[in-house]
């Protein structure tokens, strides 16, 4: 089963969805804006990804222009950040077993079929 998380008001997001559902992928669906990860499902989303935590940041979002941008924290400080303000989570993310990938594009998300 694939996890995939998403954000209804995304156009790409809505376009990965679309496409999962076409090809019949089972996968649980996960609002992150109104059910946010907690430190150890994010801990393991990253080590999913293979990235560190400011890598999964959307550095064209507001918020993260206006708070974020051009300062320096940890990761353990990012992840605090990230679980504070899912609005700055990059998306779609399908996750699976071991590995899970950033839909951007969104046909990023055919590699982990």
């Amino acid at each position: 089963m694939f996890k995939y998380y998403h954000n209804p008001r995304c156009k790409i997001s809505r376009q990965g969805l679309s496409m999962l559902q076409e090809k019949g992928v089972e996968l649980e669906v996960i609002e992150y804006l109104r059910k946010p990860p907690t430190i150890k499902e994010l801990k393991t989303l990253l080590v999913k990804l293979n990235i560190k935590p400011q890598e999964i940041i959307r550095t064209n979002e507001k918020l993260y222009q206006e708070k974020f941008k051009g300062k320096k924290f940890t990761n353990e400080e990012w992840m605090k950040i990230i679980i504070e303000n899912p609005v700055l989570i990059e998306r779609p993310i399908l996750e699976k077993e071991y590995k899970a990938i950033i839909g951007r594009p969104v046909e990023n998300i055919l590699e982990l079929l």
